[in-house]
């Protein structure tokens, strides 16, 4: 039904931007009351006030967790339309053109949170990632955005050409696409054609960890987001590497059983290379904009920790990781659109210029710290949990304390510069308006680090 819903409203904004008659306001507004309806829509097939029952042929499957993820993520997405509407109709002059865009990967997202079927995983990734290759080179006068498309296409399309080796191992080995728990041999604990199963899943696990920029395959990640026009950077970090994780989660909590020992090992290895390699990069990073690329990756590390276990509490921690991680990015990027430049120096003495401004841009930094009272600290805090939950080793909760506390250091790096090193800040003009915006996701930072059980009380009542 939300594809549906998104292929509708597609339309309607594809119509607006062939007739080209209408303002950019009046597309922004099209755009997210669109977005108003797919949210209400979704909330009443989440909460059962209508069923939709038609026949998906087992490729979807629709339940609670899957439309509370969308839910999650549509909200996220009209936050981000609402605060960057203005700074979008800035890259181009064709904005409509955007905001299809925007319903087109939103399309993908409702199939990643939903598919039952590899083909549909497929579908689903390729519909996510063919409009991001558009939105990254967006800035056509812009060489280095034109250069991240570029090696955004290429990287992607590398990577699909590994899921699609990895799914057709699969099929090779237990003749179907569905993701069905394998069947073990009670004698040797392994499942048939183990060669084919195993070979498979750890290319599907390869391809998805290129997906969602975790080490050692993140290299595309920095050059992209560092030459994508920042404010579609936000929009990537945040609920299109979300969209990702869910989708990675859905795959292996079935399928991991077929890899046993080999799974903890290569998981292991994938989250500490991501936390070490996220971590002290962006210690050293000049550009606070290339900083916080690393950081993503950094902070996929800490999400890679729900697929150590399969319970509702592992998919709860990711969730609450997800909105915790998309509100803080999704500010302090608003906060980076505003500088002249993205070098540390530019926001030198911007408490004494603005101190409102420089006391939000601190509280988006201390939540993606994980510091206490903001929703940074209670997501990692749940991540950690789940990992001691589902019984992974005590060295992995030590190592990720470990780099918790280096990732305190470049984020504290830039409050010094705020609020400790004299200096005029290069900014250009924040509206009231714009500042109110970026009071009201510092709010629910906030909220939901005091009371973060919040987030679920619509899933379970």
């Amino acid at each position: 039904m939300n594809a549906i819903i998104v292929s509708a409203l597609l339309g309607v904004v594809m119509m607006f931007s062939s007739w080209g008659t209408s303002s950019a306001k009046a597309q922004r507004n099209i755009g997210l009351v669109g977005m108003l309806l797919l949210i209400v829509a979704n909330l009443a097939q989440l909460k059962g006030w209508y069923v939709i029952d038609f026949d998906t042929k087992g490729m979807l499957a629709f339940n609670q967790i899957g439309l509370f993820a969308n839910m999650t993520l549509f909200v996220l997405t009209f936050l981000y339309l609402w605060i960057n509407g203005e700074e979008i109709e800035k890259v181009g002059n064709h904005t409509a053109d955007f905001y299809a865009i925007f319903f087109f990967i939103l399309c993908g997202v409702s199939v990643l949170t939903s598919f039952d079927n590899l083909l549909m995983l497929f579908i689903g990734i390729e519909i996510l990632s063919i409009p991001l290759y558009i939105l990254t080179g967006a800035d056509k006068k812009n060489l280095f955005s034109n250069e991240a498309s570029l090696k955004y296409f290429l990287m992607g399309s590398f990577s699909t050409g590994i899921l699609l080796l990895g799914i057709t191992f699969i099929y090779g080995a237990t003749g179907s696409f569905h993701l069905l728990p394998p069947v073990l041999n009670p004698r040797t604990h392994m499942v048939a054609e183990q060669f084919l199963m195993s070979a498979g899943l750890i290319l599907l696990f390869v391809s998805m960890n290129f997906k969602v920029s975790a080490a050692p395959f993140h290299f595309w990640t920095p050059d992209v987001y560092d030459g994508a026009p920042t404010v579609f950077t936000s929009f990537m970090a945040t609920i299109v590497k979300a969209a990702g994780f869910i989708a990675f989660i859905k795959v292996f909590e079935t399928q991991r059983v077929a890899l046993g020992f080999t799974w903890m090992l290569i998981l292991s290895f994938v989250i500490v290379a991501t936390l070490l390699i996220g971590n002290i990069t962006a210690v050293f990073q000049r550009s606070v904009k290339r900083m916080l690329a690393y950081s993503s990756i950094a902070q996929a590390g800490f999400m890679l920790f729900a697929l150590y276990g399969n319970s509702i509490f592992n998919t709860e921690a990711l969730l609450l990781y997800i909105v915790a991680y998309s509100l803080a990015t999704i500010g302090v990027f608003a906060v980076l659109i505003k500088m002249k430049d993205y070098s540390f120096e530019s926001f030198n003495g911007l408490a004494k210029q603005n101190p409102a401004l420089a006391f939000l841009t601190t509280i988006f930094l201390f939540s993606l710290a994980g510091i206490p009272l903001t929703a940074g600290f209670f997501a990692k805090y749940y991540m950690l949990n789940a990992l001691l939950t589902a019984g992974a080793g005590l060295w992995l909760l030590i190592v990720a304390v470990v780099f918790a506390a280096v990732s305190v250091f470049y984020y504290f790096k830039l409050i010094q510069a705020i609020y400790f090193t004299p200096g005029e800040p290069a900014i250009n003009e924040v509206g009231k308006k714009y500042e109110f915006k970026l009071w009201v996701v510092a709010v629910l930072i906030i909220i939901l680090g005091v009371f973060p059980s919040l987030l679920f009380n619509y899933l379970y009542f």
